[in-house]
């Protein structure tokens, strides 16, 4: 193995620099992340994670440092979307021998899934939302009416108070872990809901329709970009920084109501919260100074790992997941991995797994073991050890968490 932790991968633009050792890398993320590093205005480099995979427009799992302008497919549509887990009082011993009612428990005080298309009878969202969801959302609408004022496509859909404090689909999730100690964490996966991929959506499109009238032609329609300087650059950054804090006060709010939710389940012993909490977004971008430059940088599926500061690494619904310590690596961009990294896609992983194999897969978790979520089965994902082992230069261990209770959207 060489001196670096990565692989310097050559392109028509920029280099790649992708931590892939150990790993499957798809020659179709490795071909996105190449058109990427075409892009006229990135920084030095593109720091690729070892869970790369293929994206929209770019490549999940990459870290890309801007001058001058901003690519929204680079952010996606999840604005905002990352983890957040909280260290109990409670121990192995204190949870009952069936976890069904602590699961029941939250599944019913923490809306999830996605019905009605989204509509007004949506049991992914609030009928109503809870007093402590207002409060939350009173802080947020301001800067929603302003947005909403000056771009009302912005508007369609269920109104975003009714998706605060919610889990969605895919693979966003709420756990109910234990750690190396046995001590009892909860740990959660979301993002900016409705609103963030309303957001994402219409900037895309406008940032298209912007490159167009330049005669422009970007290495990929959905690598469109926004200039630096532009109305509709400084409309992106505000909305885009807004979502992100939807984002975050989203998964506070879902936190509440999954400690509220334990501590009255049948069989559960009173308990505090320790002072041990995480919070982090893993797609979004910021503003941030590496190599002496002030930088835009735009992290999909990619966690912020500065000196001392702290992370989240799922691994799967059969896979430990990680409490990080950043390393503060200035080859990354001072980032790491967001997760283990899809290694099938989800038609695939539908084709391949039975629900037998995802029954074997998630034993001992109390978790769905249904045909609606064989996509998020274990083995489509990358080996979370492999994932972990590749970016050692990144991240160190703090935590090792697996999980007993898995709630899927």
């Amino acid at each position: 193995m060489s001196e670096t932790g990565y692989v310097r991968i050559e392109t028509d633009g920029v280099p790649v620099k992708a931590w892939v050792r150990g790993v499957p890398f798809d020659p179709k993320a490795e071909a996105q992340l190449k058109n990427v590093a075409r892009l006229p205005f990135v920084f030095r480099w593109i720091a690729a994670m070892p869970d790369v995979h293929w994206g929209l427009g770019a490549t999940v799992g990459s870290v890309i440092p801007t001058k001058g302008a901003i690519v929204p497919a680079a952010v996606g549509v999840d604005i905002g979307c990352g983890m957040a887990a909280v260290r109990t009082t409670l121990g192995a011993s204190d949870l009952p021998e069936s976890l069904r009612d602590v699961r029941a428990a939250i599944e019913q005080a923490v809306p999830h899934g996605r019905t009605d298309d989204g509509g007004r009878n949506d049991r992914g969202a609030w009928a109503v939302p809870p007093p402590g969801v207002l409060e939350a959302w009173g802080r947020l609408e301001p800067g929603y009416k302003h947005l909403a004022a000056e771009y009302p496509k912005l508007r369609r859909n269920a109104p975003p108070e009714r998706q605060l404090g919610t889990l969605g689909t895919g693979n966003h999730f709420i756990e109910v872990c234990l750690d190396e100690s046995e001590r009892v964490w909860f740990l959660l996966h979301s993002g900016s809901r409705g609103i963030g991929n309303r957001i994402g959506t219409f900037f895309i499109e406008r940032a298209k329709e912007e490159l167009r009238k330049l005669g422009v032609e970007p290495p990929d329609r959905d690598l469109a970009w926004l200039r630096e300087g532009t109305k509709s650059f400084d409309a992106y950054v505000a909305a885009v920084g807004w979502a992100q804090d939807y984002a975050r006060t989203n998964r506070q709010a879902m936190m509440q109501a999954v400690v509220k939710a334990v501590a009255g389940a049948r069989g559960i012993p009173p308990f505090t919260l320790t002072d041990e909490a995480v919070n982090c977004h893993h797609n979004y971008v910021a503003r941030e100074t590496h190599f002496g430059e002030e930088l835009l940088v735009t992290r999909k599926g990619a966690v912020r790992a500065g000196l001392g500061e702290l992370g989240l690494i799922p691994g799967s619904m059969g896979a430990r997941s990680y409490v990080v310590r950043g390393k503060g690596n200035p080859e990354s961009f001072m980032s790491c991995s967001h997760g283990a990294g899809r290694a099938l896609s989800r038609t695939e992983a539908k084709r391949r797994f039975t629900l037998a194999d995802h029954a074997a897969a998630t034993a001992g978790v109390e978790c769905r073991k249904d045909a609606d979520v064989i996509d998020e089965t274990p083995a489509a994902y990358k080996p979370i050890e492999a994932v972990m082992a590749a970016q050692a230069d990144l991240v160190e261990i703090v935590h090792s968490l697996r999980q007993v209770v898995c709630v899927k959207g």
